[in-house]
């Protein structure tokens, strides 16, 4: 829907920001003036509700979104609402005067449609829930939620624990070995530990009674440290069987949709637990919050399927050798895990931080929600307006949606607020943010790009975000272009925030912004970033060296040890090392390579190299000769079967061999595989394996 199709309602805010009408509306190409109100959400309310009666309709406030799209249900109205903050984002600042051409910009992405949409991953939760942890905590929570869910607890500490009356739930005791799934799915296995077995016990107390030394309380497990070992308890119990102090079974596994863990260290220690675990530790406001989020959890659930999965470029393993592992060591939910020589991603687990699209090399994960293209196309208006209508040295500031816009929106209220170059920007995520985003945003005409994270965040993400910024940094400072570029900035604190954004020097741009849209391949966006950094580089170069780890390098081959027996080229999975066809021959297509390292590792001669560098020549999309040897021709029928070097080694190597001792046997090896046959049906003097005596 183009701009001009639907309502704009400005508001200054009791005239606390200064929004210049004519400029935004030149800047925005509406045909029709804009209006500014001081009090749209009082006593110009009347104006909204009169836009009501249109299309779509833009209200440049979040503030008040809640009353407006009270007021717009009431009425009963279609129109499709949207609101863009312009006040903490760009009004209420030091240079709020100067700040048309971001709030022209922030407007701009009102133009845009919403992500498309990807298929969603269901969840499916009937309530049934575990409460795990020490006996006392644990029953106390199981009491409370036995009316809202199906509960069941796990006694982990059973010492001041004392059994309800009414067995109204399941109890079991027992030692956690795993809790592995996700809401609605969780599989949690234990250990039977106690003699005592409370799936069997029927709490009638003659265990109890019969203890000399009061090793058993009202929790019906034995405290094996007063125990003396008589056995009168088993006796108590006779025909019941619950105390077995020799039992052979201990393993025990249930399968749950939700589990609380108030156990003092959690069972899963991911940084991201999964969704439908909760483990608040010991303080009671935690558990109680805890609680009541799990209550909620009943249901069906869906929710976007974060990644798309390409196996066949993937660089994980090839031959039992591990190349890369990137997505493996960035993932903060264990949602991906080895697979043979790929690897397996749970869409339940995913959180969709999209760290894993960042970091993988090749681009065989994908962030699709929102995808690079959509994210693209924002990136583009965005700079493309503020460009227009008169900015300058943007600073793209990339925040996520929870906590850290909460910290723009402080640092509005509480200090100076934004500069007026740096432009907020919306995402899903931090980690999210690679260098294929980062040159792109240098290339539609962004000077700066600052990531801003949360502590918590930063530890997860940060040191994967500041390799690719890294990266990024190294390639546009040797092409001439000047200045820090990308910042990495995590806190939680608004004074901090505002000290080191309002610090940042500017850095230079590109001349003329490029007009091509990103692509879903991280590969094509990267080379169509970098080609455009390159040809508008003060400062051109061919070759730039890049740090270890980088997507980018060179293969180097030591010839006098390079049989060309071909391993590295069944190794690639990225097409970047070729054969010769029909000649022993090594190629090398340099624009492919990942520098995954599995050429290295599968190469029994220990002749690869590898050297991360990115070559901007054209050279690098061509075959480039690596290796190249003299071909053996079989000393009988002629035809070529390998190379003289690797025939010339296998014969230095096997000649002293008993099994290779006649000249026969040596000459048969220089033959090609047909002829091999046969000069052995041929050789009717030779001894055979059938002919050995038993």
């Amino acid at each position: 829907m183009a701009f001009d199709d639907k309502t704009l309602r400005l508001c200054n805010c009791n005239k606390t920001m200064a929004l210049d009408a004519k400029a935004l509306s030149a800047a925005l190409k509406l045909k029709q003036p804009i209006q500014i109100h001081t009090e749209l959400c009082r006593k110009e309310v009347g104006s909204f509700q009169d836009a009501l009666k249109g299309g779509a309709c833009i209200v440049a406030c979040t503030q008040e979104a809640p009353l407006f799209s009270e007021i717009a249900r009431e009425a009963g109205a279609a129109a499709e609402l949207e609101f863009i903050n312009i006040r903490e984002h760009a009004g209420w600042s030091k240079e709020g005067a100067r700040a048309t051409p971001k709030i022209a910009a922030l407007l701009a992405l009102a133009d845009l449609p919403e992500p498309e949409s990807v298929p969603g991953v269901s969840y499916k939760s009937g309530g049934q829930m575990l409460v795990v942890g020490p006996g006392g905590a644990a029953l106390a929570w199981a009491e409370k939620l036995a009316g809202q869910l199906e509960v069941s607890v796990l006694i982990t500490a059973a010492s001041g624990a004392e059994l309800p009356a009414e067995r109204r739930y399941p109890v079991w005791s027992g030692k956690v070995k795993s809790v592995t799934g996700h809401l609605g799915e969780f599989e949690v296995a234990w250990e039977q530990d106690n003699p005592i077995d409370l799936e069997v016990c029927t709490r009638c107390n003659a265990c109890v009674r019969a203890c000399p030394e009061q090793a058993i309380d009202f929790s019906y497990q034995i405290d094996m440290d007063k125990c003396k070992a008589h056995r009168e308890c088993v006796k108590a119990c006779g025909a019941i069987g619950a105390i077995d102090f020799s039992r052979a079974e201990r393993a025990r596994n249930e399968r749950f949709d939700l589990v609380l863990d108030l156990s003092p260290q959690p069972s899963i220690r991911t940084p991201q637990p999964p969704q439908g675990y909760l483990a608040p530790g010991a303080d009671p406001l935690d558990q109680s919050l805890a609680a009541a989020q799990l209550a909620q959890m009943v249901g069906e659930f869906e929710k976007p399927r974060f990644f798309v999965y390409d196996e066949k470029i993937c660089a994980h393993r090839r031959s039992s050798k591990t190349g890369c592992t990137n997505c493996l060591d960035v993932c903060s939910t264990a949602a991906i895990a080895p697979d043979g020589d790929h690897v397996k991603v749970d869409p339940h687990l995913c959180m969709g931080c999209g760290g894993c699209a960042t970091v993988c090399p090749s681009g065989a994960l994908t962030h699709v929600y929102p995808g690079v293209a959509d994210v693209g196309a924002r990136l583009k208006r965005l700079l493309t307006v503020y460009t227009q209508a008169g900015g300058k040295d943007a600073c793209l500031l990339l925040h996520d949606a929870g906590e850290s816009r909460a910290l723009i929106a402080k640092l509005a209220r509480r200090g100076e607020g934004l500069p007026a170059r740096v432009i907020p920007f919306e995402t899903h995520h931090p980690a999210s943010i690679g260098m294929d985003l980062l040159l792109a945003a240098l290339a539609y005409g962004a000077s700066q790009v600052a990531l801003l994270a949360t502590p918590r965040q930063a530890e997860e993400y940060g040191a994967a975000s500041r390799k690719q910024m890294g990266y990024a940094q190294t390639i546009v400072s040797a092409l001439g272009y000047a200045g820090a570029h990308f910042h990495f900035l995590a806190t939680d604190d608004p004074s901090q925030l505002e000290k080191e954004i309002w610090a940042l020097e500017r850095a230079s741009g590109v001349s003329k912004t490029a007009a091509y849209n990103l692509f879903p391949e991280k590969r094509a966006t990267l080379e169509f970033a970098i080609d455009t950094l390159a040809k508008l580089a003060p400062a051109p170069k061919e070759e730039i060296a890049l740090g270890a780890g980088a997507p980018y390098g060179q293969v180097v081959v030591d010839k006098k040890t390079c049989t060309l027996c071909m391993a590295c080229v069944g190794a690639c999975p990225e097409s970047a090392l070729v054969d010769g066809r029909d000649q022993p021959m090594l190629k090398f297509i340099e624009r492919n390579c990942v520098q995954c390292g599995l050429c290295e590792k599968t190469c029994p001669e220990n002749a690869i190299a590898l050297v991360p560098r990115l070559l901007l020549a054209a050279q690098a999309k061509q075959e480039v000769v690596l290796n190249q040897a003299e071909p053996f021709n079989c000393v009988r029928c002629g035809k070529p079967f390998g190379t003289r070097q690797m025939v010339d080694n296998m014969l230095g190597k096997l000649a002293g061999h008993s099994m290779f001792s006649g000249d026969g046997a040596l000459k048969r090896l220089q033959m090609c595989g047909d002829c091999r046959v046969v000069d052995m049906m041929d050789n009717k003097s030779e001894a055979s394996i059938l002919e050995a005596k038993k």
